[in-house]
């Protein structure tokens, strides 16, 4: 039986990189949410201060996300094809193949149904299209931080597919 250790040198290194590709992101918003001057200003400037209302849902979003990204490791570490052991009751088990798969096609779709408008509204008038938005190299800044999570839903697919293809081999 293939083990994750015949999972391509290229899934593995993509693997890696999508939690270091959502994590200037994450820093950006932490920034935000500790009262780091970012470049709002005005209407945007009041609404996103901090402290506030604003901190601990940046805190709460930059988890989740690392944590999601996080998860793409599991397509290329053992605990992606066999339940830990130290999970009661199913831990040794080994976990579908359709499963894992299945949850991760739903992330590349949920990812790309986020990133396509994100991308094509980026510059609007309710984004950085907005005079109290971050301009300059305030958004220069926010810009650079968001853009490496582009990479991450054609990432996790290709990532998906290669151990689809490897756990279909082991079989």
């Amino acid at each position: 039986m293939q083990t994750t250790l015949d999972a391509p040198r290229w899934a593995r290194w993509a693997a890696y990189a999508v939690p270091l590709l959502v994590l200037p992101s994450g820093i950006w918003r932490l920034a935000l949410g500790a009262g780091v001057p970012v470049g709002f200003t005005g209407e945007l400037g009041r609404l996103y201060a901090a402290p506030g209302w604003i901190t601990p849902y940046v805190v709460a979003l930059t988890v989740v996300a690392e944590a999601a990204a996080l998860l793409t490791l599991g397509l290329v570490r053992p605990w992606g094809e066999v339940v830990p052991a130290g999970v009661p009751r199913f831990g040794g088990r080994p976990l579908p193949t359709w499963c894992v798969v299945g949850a991760a096609a739903l992330g590349v779709a949920a990812l790309t149904a986020i990133a396509v408008p994100t991308v094509a509204l980026w510059n609007g008038p309710e984004n950085m299209g907005d005079p109290d938005a971050p301009q300059g190299i305030a958004g220069v800044v926010m810009t650079a931080c968001y853009a490496p999570m582009l990479a991450w839903p054609p990432l996790l697919a290709a990532v998906t597919v290669a151990y689809w293809r490897r756990r279909r081999a082991a079989r």
